[in-house]
């Protein structure tokens, strides 16, 4: 088998998996809305699924990413994420057991820059599951879990801080399937980590959750600062080598100072609207 059959073969196994993990997500749903009804998991599970397979089929299609559109995309999420994570998850470890919630804080930011770091050295082997996916489907299992033992938890917790979690699905949809697409590959492979947030959410509720409160303060601790890592990872950079910086090489502006100075100014004001949209949704919903 050539090198080309080879790629396209790899490229297919990896557009199945894509839609099979998301048939898989249908039917899991379906049990949980008949068996185990969780209508606040299923709700933050396909505004996941919808925003990230949404957004990767626009990227898809579009002839050139927007560094502007990016800069909004990514500072929204990453401003509601950081507050929402702060104020919905930080307290709760902290009112459970203030060291342990305190530790477990510390292990999630560590644990994320450990698991970011070590999913980049596996870009340089030759896996089935293309790079973009791979860290992509890697992180929303992990989302997947810990809002499954969140809300397993805490079942009266409302849906904000999971929506709120989950909205950086859109702008990562879209990012990828644009770096896919550059590499002439098919989008339908991010339908995995489209599902990966509802499957390991809906499985994991379908567990019993030890309630001691010193194992719920590291668990909610280790939640927060898994999400204030993803977060701070989705703020919109705009220097050399980050995603915005490629984006406006790509139109043809790289030495644009101008620009890039507008888009920082406008990376500032979108994470400031995407923590005061949290704190606005907080006051209406009190």
């Amino acid at each position: 088998m050539s090198v080309t059959q080879s790629a396209v073969a790899a490229r297919a196994r990896t557009s199945r998996l894509g839609t099979a993990s998301a048939l898989v997500f249908a039917a899991l749903s379906a049990y949980v809305l008949v068996f185990a009804p969780a209508p606040k998991l299923l709700g933050i599970a396909w505004v996941a699924f919808v925003g990230m397979a949404g957004a990767a089929a626009l990227g898809a299609r579009a002839g050139a990413e927007h560094p502007t559109g990016l800069v909004w995309g990514y500072g929204l999420a990453s401003g509601a994420m950081v507050t929402s994570s702060a104020v919905f998850l930080v307290p709760q470890a902290i009112g459970y057991a203030a060291k342990p919630g305190g530790f477990g804080v510390a292990a999630g930011i560590l644990t994320g820059f450990g698991a970011h770091t070590i999913g980049h050295r596996l870009t340089h082997r030759n896996l089935p599951l293309d790079r973009t996916s791979a860290e992509l489907t890697a992180h929303a299992l992990t989302a997947g879990a810990i809002i499954g033992v969140v809300y397993t938890a805490m079942p009266d917790l409302g849906p904000l801080l999971g929506l709120a979690i989950v909205s950086h699905k859109g702008p990562a949809g879209y990012a990828a399937a644009r770096r896919l697409a550059a590499d002439d590959h098919s989008a339908t492979m991010l339908l995995l980590p489209a599902s990966g947030v509802g499957l390991a959410a809906l499985a994991v509720s379908l567990l019993s959750f030890p309630t001691n409160p010193t194992l719920l303060a590291v668990v909610f601790g280790f939640a927060a600062g898994i999400f204030l890592h993803v977060a701070m990872d989705f703020l919109p950079h705009c220097e050399t080598g980050s995603d915005v910086h490629d984006a406006v090489t790509r139109t043809g502006h790289e030495h644009d100072h101008d620009l890039l100075d507008r888009l920082r100014i406008q990376a500032v004001l979108s994470t400031a609207l995407g923590g005061l949209a949290v704190l606005a949704a907080f006051l209406l919903v009190q």
